[in-house]
């Protein structure tokens, strides 16, 4: 009687199971394929297509999308497919460097209050907590209206307002493993702390940093198109995707969407193709963290 009545919950169990993992890998292969085109569009119609992208013919402005014109043209004539290539492509640059950016400062910040502890812990995360007060978009734009518009201000700006999330994982890594045996062991055996953090601290919480570098690129992309949005990042005569975004308004407006729509889309999907696979190696390295966000 109990074995008739068990069998059908284990069988349910294990299908339910398998649907879920089932799941959760088409979740991470179409992740990986958004990925690998945006990759391939970004690397390879510049040099392949030989088109200007800034060419202007105001006979071909507004064209619906059609095929010769997949994604329509803008108001000055310009095909618009190609400008938002060119626009992921310098969008998906600034993201990156300035999740590199703020990763290497969050990972020293977070290693060092994490190893040091005392004082010097205290005043690290004090400082964390004043940055933290402050919304980052409000801080973007305070530290990139001191700049010309240009690349380097936006990864900057991005790059000092997003650190903070990867310092308090960092930290809260090296506190955990500063009670391991084998680092007691190297303790006691005469290692300075400056050694014990680079030879076993700093190897160890590496996974953890690299894991926020990539799930931060998306939040500096949307971040550099907030600010290209508002006029505060990138030039105007440089292609990207807020800037796009920002010079179709008008079009909209008119009843043309297919200027905002297209650009739109090129920030959402490589964006959250990007944080599925980010989560996919957060549940790898991490299982029993699937439900946590770290940024």
């Amino acid at each position: 009687m109990t074995c008739e009545s068990t069998a059908p919950a284990k069988t349910v169990w294990r299908s339910y199971g398998t649907k879920r993992l089932s799941t959760r890998t088409v979740r991470v292969r179409t992740s990986a394929a958004l990925v690998t085109v945006t990759v391939l569009a970004v690397l390879l119609v510049p040099p392949l297509v030989q088109l200007d992208q800034q060419a202007v013919d105001l006979s071909s402005k507004l064209l619906p999308p059609s095929w010769s014109h997949p994604f329509g043209t803008d108001d000055l004539g310009r095909d618009l497919l190609l400008r938002c290539v060119y626009g992921l492509r310098v969008s998906l640059l600034v993201g990156v460097a300035a999740a590199l950016t703020a990763t290497v400062i969050g990972t020293a910040v977070g290693a060092t209050a994490g190893a040091l502890g005392g004082w010097a812990d205290r005043g690290l995360m004090r400082v964390v907590d004043a940055f933290s007060s402050v919304p980052h978009l409000l801080l973007g734009i305070f530290i990139v209206a001191m700049f010309r518009p240009g690349v380097w201000p936006v990864i900057v700006s991005v790059g000092l307002t997003h650190w903070l999330s990867t310092a308090r994982i960092v930290r809260a890594e090296v506190l955990s493993l500063r009670s391991r045996p084998y680092i007691d062991a190297a303790m006691s055996g005469g290692a300075s702390r400056w050694r014990v953090a680079v030879r076993h601290l700093l190897p160890a919480v590496l996974p953890q940093a690299a894991l926020a570098a990539v799930l931060m690129v998306p939040h500096a992309m949307w971040h550099e198109s907030a600010l290209s949005f508002l006029g505060l990042g990138l030039p105007t005569h440089l292609a990207s995707l807020g800037n796009l975004i920002q010079g179709a308004r008008g079009s909209l407006l008119a009843g043309q969407w297919w200027p905002t729509l297209f650009p739109g889309l090129l920030i959402i999907v490589p964006t959250l193709a990007i944080a599925g696979l980010a989560g996919a190696w957060r549940e790898r390295i991490n299982p029993r963290r699937r439900s946590e966000l770290m940024l």
